[in-house]
């Protein structure tokens, strides 16, 4: 009985000291220290509000913090906290007052991303290195005074900034609720929000490795989780720090994420596996990308089908540029592959790419064409058959230039019929090219080149058993109106001229009467239109009577 009532004494002073503690350490009297030690590990003007202690947690708190950003981006704050939770060890703090820092918990931040207008840049990439721009620690000079010239009597020594990050580690560092926000200057793109940012980075070092998980919610409500490690921080450019990571994305929006440049008009929500891994120089990414109403153009339409994409891409740190090593873009079992290089200095990144794909099924791709901009008649749709492309990919992604060739073979464009909107052509031979509701194709090939002023097609060799061969060039506008002029292989008539105008939705085929009354006449005059073949001249008067298009 005695025993407890010792035990209950000494529990009640005990209550009594942590009580009474806080009231003889002024957490205030800590601030100072902590700015100046903050500022100079990380190279920022670091604010720090009114500090409260806590015996029970162990902690120091602040009301809010503030780190300066890049003096080179702007004067507005690189990250804003409502609350800062430091973790100290209780002992040194109680018996010495030294404060020594276990964990770092920043609640609810600000964070401001900015890429340069160059992209080489990020006001990050200066955090806790040697740089020209870095401030002088709190209470050496005004918050806004500029480091003295490399040159200058007072200058300092280079490393004097990058031995207190040496000095600096951190047990936990927590980022909780944060808000992260993404820019480059000079851009017309509206900044993307990342929410619900939270960062947890274990036995925190400048100069160590670091293990790190990173989830976020993405813009349009996809989620993204990121497990690895990083480190050492390199001291010159932040941005550059080694790291290993497994990356995790679900419903992403593609158009909104920032994973993909903007002004390239790709549009679909994806899932996506993958890694990165870099050692300051070379990142190294390979994943699987599985998207889902997936649009590759500004005026297409999203695809009817999934696609996957599989892919291992190198990145040069230093010069911005990469090389797509492999990348397999499958539709069921419509395969191609898409190699080359990419740029990303300035605002716009540029693409030099190889699109190659052999005997894809159509049945395949039907519903990817909306995707990238082909529009077929209403109800009508491609069954059967392959189809070959072998295509160069080139220039800024916002104005793309697309080329090379096209070949397609055996297939059926179903719900349309090509016979009668012929019909006046076929008049020309007294013979019937009936097509039925569908049109077979047995060969179709063309030279095609797409860019922002709209799609032309040379070289155009199409044969439709039911009708002969067709061949000629044209072009589509960029919105959609057709222009083209074509020759049809009329039997006992040779090379038979016509347009066909409308758009790629509703086509309209009218014969070239200027075009067939040259032709007639340069084979009256050669004697032809005789041995039993039909006239020239009545076959001219019979095209006056049905050149009303389809």
């Amino acid at each position: 009985m005695k025993a407890l009532k010792i035990v209950g004494i000494v529990l009640a002073v005990l209550l009594v000291i942590i009580v009474a503690i806080p009231f003889f350490i002024d957490a205030n009297s800590f601030r100072p220290k902590i700015e100046t030690d903050m500022t100079t590990a990380l190279g920022r003007q670091v604010k720090v509000g009114n500090l409260s202690l806590s015996l029970l947690s162990g902690s120091v708190a602040a009301d809010d913090i503030s780190i300066a950003d890049d003096p080179a981006f702007s004067k507005s704050a690189f990250v804003q906290a409502k609350s800062l939770k430091v973790g100290v060890e209780l002992i040194p703090l109680i018996l010495s007052k030294t404060l020594n820092v276990t964990q770092l918990t920043l609640n609810e931040p600000e964070i401001s991303l900015v890429r340069s207008n160059n992209g080489e840049k990020w006001n990050y990439s200066s955090l806790g290195g040697n740089n020209t721009s870095k401030p002088a620690p709190a209470g050496s000079g005004t918050p806004n005074s500029q480091p003295a010239p490399a040159n200058s009597p007072n200058s300092q020594p280079a490393t004097s900034g990058s031995s207190m990050s040496q000095n600096l580690s951190v047990a936990k560092l927590n980022i909780n609720n944060g808000r992260l926000t993404v820019s480059q200057v000079g851009s017309k793109e509206k900044p993307r929000v990342y929410d619900k940012v939270n960062i947890q980075l274990s036995d925190f070092s400048f100069t160590n490795s670091f293990p790190f998980s990173v989830t976020a919610r993405l813009p349009g409500d996809g989620t993204l989780k990121i497990d690895g490690k990083a480190g050492p921080i390199d001291a010159n450019d932040a941005a550059k720090t080694p790291l290993e990571a497994k990356v995790n994305v679900q419903k992403m929006n593609l158009a909104e994420s920032g994973f993909i440049d903007p002004a390239a008009g790709i549009s679909g929500i994806a899932d996506f596996d993958g890694t990165v891994n870099s050692d300051g120089h070379e990142a190294k990414t390979n994943g699987t990308l599985r998207a889902t109403n997936l649009q590759v153009v500004k005026k297409g339409s999203p695809a009817g089908k999934p696609v996957q994409v599989n892919y291992t891409v190198n990145f040069d740190l230093a010069k911005l540029t990469g090389v797509v090593q492999q990348c397999q873009i499958a539709m069921g079992k419509a395969i191609a592959h898409l190699t080359g290089t990419y740029d990303a200095h300035g605002q716009v990144t540029a693409v030099n790419l190889k699109l190659n794909g052999q005997g894809m099924p159509v049945d395949d791709l039907e519903a990817i064409l909306p995707a990238v901009g082909v529009i077929l008649p209403p109800k009508s749709q491609l069954k059967g058959g392959d189809l070959n492309t072998d295509l160069t990919i080139v220039g800024p992604v916002d104005k793309l230039v697309t080329a090379g060739t096209v070949k397609m073979q055996n297939t059926t464009l179903a719900n349309f019929n090509l016979g009668s909107k012929l019909a006046a052509i076929s008049a020309l031979s007294g013979k019937s090219n009936a097509t039925g509701n569908d049109t077979t194709i047995q060969n179709f090939s063309s030279n095609v080149r797409v860019a922002p002023d709209g799609t032309r097609a040379d070289n155009i060799n199409l044969t439709v058993p039911s009708i002969g061969v067709v061949t000629g060039a044209g072009v589509v506008s960029p919105s959609n109106e057709l222009a083209f002029k074509l020759n049809a292989d009329v039997a006992g008539m040779g090379a038979v001229p016509f347009v066909v105008s409308g758009t790629t939705s509703d086509p309209k085929f009218m014969p070239d009467v200027q075009g067939i009354a040259t032709g007639l006449l340069n084979n009256a005059l050669k004697g032809q239109g005789a041995n039993g073949q039909q006239n020239p001249i009545n076959s001219v008067m019979g095209l006056f009577n049905k050149k009303k298009p389809q």
